[in-house]
């Protein structure tokens, strides 16, 4: 069974969303960020780093933080979602690592600039979403011809998708990009993707572009 230890962000969904996937056993450790609980002495000697999501693995006894290295974990550990060709593979980590790189720490930020700190910052706002849009331009790009970021559905899908699913906090118009459009809708149609979503549970619905 895998302890996760999570919130309802963009990097907590993508391992509640790859353990749905995977069909791997959990139980959902919630850890309350609104209230600071990530910042305990008992949390922090699992997750170094005071962040969500972290897994605590007791089949293996292995413990992990930061969510590209979980998921690398749990596609090994189930043997699901990455490709098994090495050129593809290694295609895979690239764009896995240009999410943990660019699309969510600048998406990030134009959450903090754009949604909760609105008019403080007005170079802010301007730097973070102009970035935001290149990147969705980028994406988009990538989509094209394509059903998923490399061709088969990977965890690579799952890292970058609840990040686009707060297109709305990043007032970005999703239909601006109808390669991502097509592919956000059509994950977002997966049970698995569906049930990893609401985690923990708060009974949130997925956004969908109108």
């Amino acid at each position: 069974m895998i302890d996760f230890y999570t919130w309802k962000t963009p990097n907590g969904r993508k391992i509640s969303i790859a353990l749905e996937e995977m069909g791997l056993p959990y139980r959902v450790k919630p850890i309350n960020i609104t209230k600071g609980e990530q910042n305990t002495d008992e949390f922090r000697l699992i997750s170094p780093n005071s962040k969500i999501p972290t897994i605590v693995d007791g089949e293996t006894g292995i413990t992990l933080m930061e969510s590209g290295a979980i998921l690398l974990y749990l596609a090994e550990k189930s043997g699901k979602l990455m490709p098994k060709d090495r050129g593809q593979y290694w295609k895979a980590v690239q764009w896995l690592m240009w999410q943990k790189a660019g699309l969510g720490p600048m998406l990030g930020q134009l959450h903090q600039f754009v949604k909760f700190n609105p008019g403080k910052s007005p170079f802010a706002e301007e730097r973070y979403l102009k970035e935001g849009l290149r990147l969705y331009g980028v994406l988009d790009l990538q989509l094209e011809g394509r059903q998923f970021i490399v061709d088969e559905y990977s965890i690579v899908d799952i890292a970058v998708w609840p990040w686009i699913s707060r297109f709305e906090w990043q007032t970005i118009d999703i239909a601006q990009f109808p390669n991502v459009c097509r592919w956000y809708e059509e994950i977002a149609a997966r049970p698995a993707v569906q049930a990893g979503y609401d985690v923990p549970a708060f009974g949130e619905t997925i956004p969908l572009p109108t």
